[in-house]
């Protein structure tokens, strides 16, 4: 269907439930769109071609997806947080076949979606409306210990809400995780990065198996960004990233292993008693 549908309506619009205006905006520095709610750039989506993920972290992400199970293989997936489908389309895109469940909240968001940014036609990509966590357990129960691939990626607004941050909910997503299955966060953080060492702390007492992905100047603490945590409960498939990575487009660092150990040492885990959103980005958070 390509960009035409997109293009029929001047910067469509919805309210969301919870406050705040979502737009589907023409991209201005690249080809595809943006969904923005208030003013913070949400996701992008060229419909012409999914696999061009454009955002940074989502790049990375990509990167680990391409690693998993056999090359162009179909995957079961979960996704917490729908934004405008970025990752189930390049899933979509690149392995045909795959069976993928998305929960998103605000059921005006995921309409605008649909109708503006549609999918394409035959994708087994099926949203379901609710709160993340409240959602897991909800989801069909053959998906327990059957998914290939978790990833949370819930913003409201600008921030991870609390109760998405501790090993309680960690505990609840791992459950649907395959034995080799990999669990993706999106961590935006900056300097000092206290938040986002706690998550990986908290993550890590879940599934033993955890590396970093970021740019080397955020992973030092040194700018606010976003911060990428594979983990997993068996060994996770790394062996090419560390040269993707530096190679780019958006060249990056993977740390794993005793730097990941260093990284979160000392650090408390999150638990549903003592959690809080993640910290408020700036605007540098979304480099284009």
């Amino acid at each position: 269907m390509g960009r035409t549908r997109a293009r029929d309506a001047e910067h469509p619009e919805a309210r969301l439930d919870h406050g705040g205006i979502a737009r589907v905006i023409p991209s201005e520095f690249t080809t595809g769109f943006e969904l923005i709610v208030d003013d913070t750039p949400q996701s992008h989506v060229d419909l012409d071609d999914p696999t061009h993920l454009h955002f940074e972290y989502v790049v990375r992400m990509g990167a680990v997806i391409d690693q998993l199970t056999s090359a162009g293989a179909p995957l079961t997936a979960v996704h917490l947080g729908a934004g405008a489908l970025t990752v189930p389309r390049y899933i979509e895109a690149t392995r045909p076949g795959s069976r993928q469940q998305v929960i998103e909240l605000e059921a005006p968001l995921a309409a605008l979606v649909r109708e503006h940014l549609p999918l394409p036609r035959g994708a087994s990509i099926r949203i379901r409306i609710g709160d993340a966590r409240a959602g897991v357990p909800k989801l069909p129960p053959a998906l327990t210990g059957a998914c290939d691939l978790v990833v949370s990626d819930v913003y409201s607004g600008a921030q991870t809400p609390a109760h998405l941050t501790s090993v309680e909910f960690y505990r609840e997503v791992s459950e649907l995780l395959a034995p080799a299955g990999v669990l993706l966060v999106n961590v935006a953080d900056g300097p000092g990065l206290a938040f986002a060492r706690r998550q990986v702390a908290t993550i890590a007492h879940v599934l033993p198996e955890v590396a970093l992905l970021a740019d080397t100047q955020v992973l030092k603490g040194r700018r606010f960004g976003n911060l990428v945590i594979a983990a997993s409960a068996s060994p996770l498939p790394t062996a090419w990233l560390p040269r993707m990575l530096a190679a780019g487009p958006h060249p990056a660092k993977i740390a794993q292993d005793g730097e990941v150990t260093a990284f979160a040492k000392g650090v408390r885990i999150v638990t549903d008693a003592d959690a809080v959103a993640s910290p408020k980005p700036d605007a540098s958070i979304f480099l284009r």
